[in-house]
């Protein structure tokens, strides 16, 4: 049996190829159930590499939409402490799920919330932060948070509560420590195989002051070995390949755009954010109010982030999408729609 790999699919045309090897394996793949007749992809009316007919998951199935997702921010739910400090918390657990990543490509999945990536959360500067967490995974977990914290709050293994077994529960708490974009994910050994699955999500710190009103996204880069090859498959912004092609992200002409991208993407070094028709400025981390430059494209690393500003001076349509091509090819890719 043929396997899905990412350069059998690169060989017979990005995503387009994935029927195209299928049909010499029987119509299956490694550790995955794929339907032919639902994953075809094409270079054909609109030009683009895309799942045919427009076709893409069962979002409800799934139970969150990509959409969704680039403007949910959760807040959690806040108190007050007896001196008068925000307390703001949040519950994650850890959830072992099967999604459809791509039409008919269901994936073994593991998650905070039943989500990937988890969800955003967001608070203000020198917050008191608390974080419950509860694994419900069959596996053991933690939650590590990029920022500053003391260590026995950095969710890795010996230090603290140490990983967290199936069923048990802690709480992390600590300050909301500095302002900027950070992120979060499982620190349990091995590594990228937790993070592959989709234990990880964005974490904003709003500065003390706020910043100035925009329109706001949240993008975080991320993959999916479907073959467990140590090679992925399918690429994508908010886990879904092509999720903004047929449907842009809808924005305001003239507005600014403020977009906060974090990179988790497992088993490749680089990635990469490209806006087409405009430049925008880059505030690496988040952390600082000067832009670093005025640019189209940022390479990042995993857990490299940042924040991109800029104004559509005019409507239309504009796409975004990593610059390696092979990642565009196998779904990184999508259209802003400046109204």
């Amino acid at each position: 049996m043929a396997e899905l790999t990412r350069r059998a699919l690169i060989a017979a045309g990005g995503a387009g190829g994935i029927a195209a090897v299928l049909a010499t394996s029987g119509g299956s793949a490694q550790g995955q159930h794929v339907h032919d007749e639902a994953v075809h992809a094409g270079h054909g009316g609109s030009g683009h590499a895309d799942f045919r007919g427009g076709r893409t998951v069962d979002h409800a199935a799934n139970g969150f939409d990509p959409h969704a997702i680039a403007r949910d921010f959760d807040w959690g739910r806040t108190s007050r402490t007896a001196s008068g400090r925000v307390l703001r918390e949040w519950e994650l657990v850890a959830i072992d799920r099967e999604l459809e990543v791509a039409p008919g490509v269901r994936f073994a999945a593991w998650t905070y919330n039943g989500r990937i990536p988890g969800p955003t959360l967001r608070c203000r500067e020198g917050e008191r932060l608390r974080i419950t967490f509860a694994n419900a995974s069959a596996h053991p977990h933690t939650i590590h948070f990029h920022g500053i914290h003391p260590s026995d709050m950095d969710g890795v293994p010996g230090q603290g509560a140490g990983q967290i077994e199936p069923g048990g529960k802690t709480v992390y708490e600590f300050d909301a420590l500095p302002a900027g974009l950070h992120l979060y994910h499982c620190h349990v050994r091995p590594l990228a195989e937790h993070i592959a699955k989709g234990l990880y999500g964005a974490f904003i710190v709003d500065p003390r002051d706020g910043r100035e009103d925009a329109e706001e996204l949240v993008m975080v880069m991320n993959g999916f070995d479907t073959n467990f090859d140590r090679a992925n498959e399918l690429y994508a912004a908010n886990s879904i390949p092509f999720a903004y092609m047929d449907q842009p992200l809808e924005v305001p002409h003239g507005e600014l755009i403020r977009l906060y991208i974090v990179n988790v993407l497992e088993y490749d070094l680089i990635n990469s954010f490209h806006l087409h028709g405009n430049l925008f400025d880059w505030y690496p981390t988040g952390t600082s109010r000067a832009a670093s430059e005025l640019t189209d494209t940022v390479m990042l690393c995993q857990g490299q982030r940042g924040i991109a500003q800029w104004r559509f001076p005019t409507p239309g349509r504009f796409m975004f999408h990593a610059h390696q091509s092979e990642f565009t090819e196998l779904g990184w890719q999508g259209f802003f729609e400046a109204t």
